[in-house]
């Protein structure tokens, strides 16, 4: 058992002063885990307990379906994954290191270049194939913002897991066998989760899915529709209008170019024309111009990871502005920022607040990339800037007047907006990421030169899926979503211990029937931890069993002179009586329910 008055146990009354979230909070105050640096925690005895709970779920329903575990060094050379790119590619987010040869390191922050090798070190035919590797390990990551407690950290716990199929039907049936894994593993942790389809990312391949539990502390949003979509907003695709045909495009009204003094905004746009051309707008019946068809331009310089950098010009209607995540994602692994007053100094022809498609003509400027939204489609007609001060362009149309290099989706994704699969309308929310699960396909296969031989003795690249869960973030979403307003009220398959005893009287023979109750408990297989503090009064006591959250409490204390005991449920609040002779059947009873 554990005894607290010679346990590393310590609480605290106050909230951390960095905490924001409840998790943050209470994990710390009970005593789980301490702040070492900024995303750096340390696991206290009962932290480590919940922690390798959680651990012991992801690996039961690993080994469920033929996972072998394994374990890599944090500590990784610098060859593999610059063979891969992801020496660069990772950029900031990398911990880079050397040793006393001057010799490059990293810390891995995942581990796909160093399973695709051990694999290619010991199997060499399609007979030893498919394979199914995992690994429960710490991970190490720069983030450039740590926040949440263990949400976002820059050392965490991560199951990483790796299927290796000859064929590109094996990877399937291997990635739906971890996609049901993790089903059952965050129904068994009491975390629900949605599965949303989610862009690869930096990790590349095809087929990619989140599981997300919604949580208004979510970090991520998602969106839903009622047909059944679900999707990271990310990775939500605009559903375009259908494009006008040649001889449609030849009957629209010419281009024309206005003076619009003051008008550098979107805003101040659309009251001008409203005022300016009243009843000329878009608008049927009205005739009123809103902000959708003011096309609206932003410039980005993005740099590359080896440092190369370059201009970028978007347009989206005028009406939605850029979410920064879809623009990562759209740009990656080039970063984008938006342009400063010093570059639109060394890029004259971009008139800051009159930029439009027209200034791409200019010999200046036809080396910057220009990228549309997928809502600028053949026909659809618009009101840009004519690339003066004071000057916009109406009636230009896309695909007469003005083209792009391509297009880009890093507008915001509203409620109300149509479904990609026609499933009605899509609703956000947010979510917190728990797991995320690849098809990676050949891409590290190929980079690091793995092959097998098939049945007719050809070398052929095996294909590769990718599956990793946060356990440390686990943690965090448990916590999060099992509190009150007293403390942490930990589901039993995580709890730290099964049975909290809790002795709450001075008198000498409350301790000894509590320590008779404990060690009863201990030796019917259940885990204890015995509040035998002898100086700590009851209200201390019963403060500190709320906030520690076991499931299951017995309290000894001045009643036990009429022989009546105390057994508590925390998640109910509800307190049954009982006697000496039945409480250690009815913990049993609880705890085993």
């Amino acid at each position: 058992m554990i005894r607290m008055s010679q346990s590393f146990i310590r609480t605290l009354r106050e909230d951390p002063a960095d905490a924001e979230v409840a998790s943050h909070k209470l994990l710390v105050r009970a005593g789980y885990i301490r702040r070492s640096a900024a995303g750096v925690y340390t696991w206290l005895p009962l932290g480590l307990k919940v922690l390798r709970k959680v651990e012991a779920i992801v690996r039961e329903e690993q080994d469920a379906i033929g996972g072998n575990e394994i374990l890599f060094s944090a500590l990784q050379p610098r060859a593999p994954y610059e063979a891969t790119g992801r020496w660069e590619e990772y950029g900031p987010n990398l911990f880079r290191l050397q040793d006393r040869r001057q010799d490059d390191y990293l810390l891995a922050p995942t581990h796909e270049e160093m399973f695709t090798l051990v694999v290619k070190d010991l199997f060499n035919s399609y007979k030893d194939l498919p394979v199914m590797l995992y690994q429960v390990q710490t991970k190490y990551r720069d983030e450039a913002r740590p926040r949440g407690g263990l949400l976002r950290v820059r050392e965490f716990v991560m199951k990483d897991a790796y299927s290796f199929d000859v064929a590109d039907a094996g990877l399937d049936a291997s990635y739906e066998k971890q996609r049901a894994a993790y089903q059952r593993t965050f129904d068994r942790l009491g975390l629900p989760t949605v599965i949303c389809k989610a862009d690869a990312g930096a990790m590349g391949g095809s087929r990619s899915e989140e599981f997300l539990h919604p949580t208004p502390i979510g970090e991520d949003t998602f969106v839903l529709s009622e047909g059944g979509f679900a999707a990271n907003v990310e990775a939500v695709t605009t559903l375009a209008p259908a494009p006008l045909s040649e001889a449609e495009i030849a009957q629209l009204p010419a281009m024309h170019l206005e003076e619009t003094p003051g008008a550098s905004t979107i805003a101040a746009l659309t009251d001008f024309s409203n005022q300016a051309f009243p009843g000329k707008g878009p608008v049927a019946e009205s005739g009123e111009w809103t902000r959708y068809e003011m096309l609206k331009h932003l410039v980005y310089m993005l740099t590359y990871p080896d440092g190369t950098a370059e201009p970028l010009v978007i347009a989206i209607p005028g009406d939605r502005e850029v979410d920064e995540k879809r623009l990562e994602v759209a740009v990656a692994p080039a970063t984008a920022v938006p342009f400063t007053e010093e570059d639109f100094a060394k890029h004259p022809v971009l008139t800051k607040g009159f930029i439009g498609p027209e200034g791409l003509g200019l010999e200046s400027f036809s080396k910057i990339r220009y990228l549309v939204d997928p809502r600028v489609v053949p026909g659809t007609s618009w009101v840009a800037g004519a690339g003066k001060k004071d000057m916009h362009v109406y009636d230009l149309v896309f695909g007469r007047d003005f083209t792009a290099d391509g297009t880009i989706e890093a507008a915001e994704v509203r409620d109300g907006d149509p479904a990609p699969d026609g499933s009605g309308p899509l609703r956000l929310t947010r979510g917190m990421e728990m797991g995320h699960i690849f098809q990676l396909g050949r891409k590290y296969a190929e980079a690091l030169e793995l092959k097998v031989l098939d049945e007719n003795g050809k070398a052929v690249t095996p294909t590769m899926g990718s599956y990793g869960i946060g356990v440390t973030r686990a943690v965090a979403a448990i916590a999060e979503r099992f509190c009150d307003d007293k403390g942490l009220v930990w589901p039993r398959q995580v709890a730290p211990v099964d049975v909290h005893v809790v002795a709450a009287s001075k008198d000498p023979a409350v301790f000894a029937e509590a320590e008779r109750i404990s060690a009863e408990l201990e030796a019917r297989g259940l885990e204890v931890l015995y509040d035998d503090r002898p100086k700590a009064s009851p209200g201390v006591k019963f403060k500190d069993s709320e906030l520690l959250g076991i499931p299951t409490a017995v309290v000894i204390g001045r009643s036990f002179a009429d022989g009546v005991l105390e057994l508590r449920d925390r998640a109910s609040g509800e307190v049954t009586e009982t006697t000496p002779e039945a409480i250690v059947e009815q913990v049993l009873a609880a705890v085993r329910s």
